[in-house]
């Protein structure tokens, strides 16, 4: 169940009954922004019981093919240089793009216009047509196209290089030392679940993360399952 943000979807799982059979898959976006941006019918924090964290990944900054940055560093000068001239992709206000876009412009003293789409898929498609600049988008939408060599990667918003995608700096070696970004994936399920279907869920959620088909899916993705001890819905 998708649409607004994620929030039909959510809403749906808040008022489902809490037999261990409606799963809610939320994320920063989903229990962090969209309470702060819009207003819901069900409170992000009262109306779930956590099971898992699933897996964190981190952004990558890329742009277009005709941007004439070699790097990160020529990047930032480049906006510097064109105030208010380049464009920024994001799938709305309040989305992973837009606030780490809102952060990078903070942290480096340029400005871009922000560019909204209905979905990250309608940005990163004009992205490839060269009608907006550049995104700070997620690893697990942009290593494709980073991939094919349609886009340019400047660096990975983490402490450490992608496994899938060595070659792509951090954000430390690229020249803008701690502007770390990630969006974390979580399981929860409606309010009122008893412990023993929530200890159950948990449990079979630590089997599949610890399988190494779905680590290494997680791998390609450019995801980072959580280590054993944060796979708690106290951590959650």
């Amino acid at each position: 169940m998708t649409g607004a943000a994620g929030s039909i979807g959510v809403g749906r799982a808040a008022r489902a009954a809490g037999d261990g059979y409606t799963l809610c898959l939320g994320s920063w976006s989903t229990h962090v922004v969209n309470g702060a941006v819009f207003t819901l019918q069900y409170n992000v924090l009262n109306d779930f019981e956590p099971v898992s964290l699933l897996a964190a990944q981190p952004q990558l900054i890329i742009a277009k093919k005709a941007v004439p940055a070699k790097d990160l560093t020529e990047l930032i000068a480049w906006l510097r240089a064109n105030p208010d001239k380049a464009s920024h992709g994001t799938s709305g206000a309040g989305s992973p793009a837009h606030v780490a876009g809102v952060y990078f412009q903070r942290e480096t003293g340029t400005r871009f216009q922000f560019v909204p789409y209905r979905g990250v898929n309608l940005a990163v498609q004009d992205l490839l047509a060269g009608q907006i600049d550049m995104m700070i988008d997620l690893a697990s939408n942009s290593l494709p196209q980073v991939r094919a060599g349609t886009v340019k990667a400047y660096a990975v918003t983490d402490k450490n290089r992608l496994a899938a995608a060595p070659d792509i700096p951090t954000v430390d070696e690229a020249g803008l030392p701690g502007f770390y970004t990630s969006v974390w994936h979580a399981i929860f399920v409606p309010k009122g679940t008893s412990m023993l279907v929530v200890s159950k869920l948990n449990s079979a959620v630590a089997v599949a993360l610890a399988d190494a088909a779905v680590r290494q899916r997680f791998a390609d993705l450019g995801m980072q399952p959580f280590p054993r001890e944060q796979q708690t819905p106290e951590a959650l």
